[in-house]
């Protein structure tokens, strides 16, 4: 995601411009968003309130702050702007250090991200939420939750929750949290991030070969890194792949790519719709997406997929292809639970992107991919060898 520019910022100066623009979003999620039967959101409702808050936006910076709201109302961290300014939200999870949901009144922890600033300052999982930059929970959601909702949704309040302690750019997130009796308060930036390498790969004292991606599933290069770790594993019992850290997900090249080198024939990895045609003229449009092997040779042994909160989007589709194919053996938590495939478009005047889930995306076995859970590894501390080694105890 760019910084928004000197020239966007100035783009679609005028009510009328930044009206086209605004109508032009709001009429392509009406028309291209394939998840309205999953929310509670009144779209009309929205287009009402934040119509005239577009036209009377005092700036470019202004107009993003009003685009990033109306698309708030849909509660889906995969539909986003792709463009920020210095105070916009942090997106989840790629943004964000800490998993949380609400159990009944009590706003808990589930996962703090690997190596993470927050992790660091000390938060763990199951600790309860107090209090977020000085209010109490409940009352800190209050600025993030959608204000469009026909009915009332928990799906939204969790949204919420993770969204407010994600923050926004350029700003500390702080709050006080409770574990075993004792309050305590901690502070952290979720912007300090130090991932340098593509991948990192090595074979295990117990002839067991390990490669886990840091956030790369969208760079090209990640295949030929890829290439090279297999290779030098070729002679491995077996291999672990770490999707952990691949909340940003990526592009079905580096997706097929890997699968390409442990799938021994083609087979389907994934299933595919296409909302707006049947919206449009009510006929269902669905394919499958197909994996081939390739290269020198394909990986046979047995394959362990590490999976958790931070592997989002083609990271969850690395994992339900790898299910599906029968060529991997998925393990963890339950992943981010992206919404679909993303579709770009490109707003007339102000001329930046709005990614926009425009496909649904399911399991080979039509289970929807954001429902896919692994088999489950409980253990104190998710990162560590242990949970290797628990997996390839397997």
């Amino acid at each position: 995601m760019a910084m928004i520019s000197a020239v966007a910022a100035q783009a679609g100066d005028g009510s009328s411009q930044r009206l086209e623009d605004f109508d032009a979003l709001w009429g392509y999620v009406r028309d291209n968003y394939a998840y309205f039967d999953q929310k509670r959101t009144d779209w009309d409702r929205a287009r009402e309130l934040f119509r005239p808050q577009a036209a009377s936006a005092e700036d470019g910076r202004a107009f993003v702050g009003v685009l990033e709201r109306l698309l708030d109302q849909l509660y889906d961290p995969h539909t986003h702007l792709g463009v920020n300014t210095p105070t916009s939200p942090r997106l989840i999870p790629s943004g964000s250090d800490l998993w949380a949901e609400w159990h009944g009144d009590r706003a808990i922890i589930t996962a703090v991200r690997h190596s993470s600033e927050a992790e660091h300052a000390g938060v763990r999982a199951g600790m309860e939420i107090r209090t977020v930059n000085g209010l109490p929970v409940a009352t800190a959601i209050r600025e993030r939750m959608p204000v469009t909702l026909s009915a009332h949704d928990p799906a939204a309040e969790d949204w919420a929750l993770r969204a407010v302690l994600a923050g926004r750019r350029g700003a500390l997130v702080r709050i006080e949290a409770a574990a075993g009796g004792e309050v305590r308060e901690f502070a952290f930036d979720p912007d300090h991030r130090s991932e340098t390498v593509l991948l990192t790969s090595f074979v295990r004292p117990d002839g067991v070969g390990y490669i886990r991606f840091h956030n790369s599933l969208g760079d090209l290069q990640s295949i030929a890194a890829f290439d090279r770790a297999i290779e030098e594993l070729k002679n491995a019992r077996a291999l672990v792949l770490d999707l952990r850290a691949t909340p940003s997900g990526g592009n079905t090249t580096v997706a097929r790519g890997i699968m390409g080198r442990l799938v021994p024939v083609e087979k389907p990895y994934q299933r595919h719709e296409l909302a707006a045609e049947e919206r449009q003229f009510g006929v269902r449009r669905a394919w499958l997406e197909l994996v081939a092997p390739r290269g020198p040779f394909v990986f046979t042994k047995p394959v362990i997929v590490l999976v958790g909160r931070w592997t989002g989007s083609m990271g969850e589709g690395i994992a339900i292809g790898l299910d599906g194919t029968g060529a991997g053996h998925i393990i963890g938590t339950p992943m981010a639970g992206l919404l679909g495939a993303t579709y770009e478009f490109t707003l007339p005047h102000a001329g930046f992107r709005v990614n926009v889930p425009a496909e649904r995306l399911y399991h080979v076995n039509g289970t929807p991919r954001e429902n896919f859970r692994p088999e489950p590894i409980m253990l104190a501390d998710p990162e560590g060898d242990e949970v290797i080694n628990a997996a390839v105890a397997r």
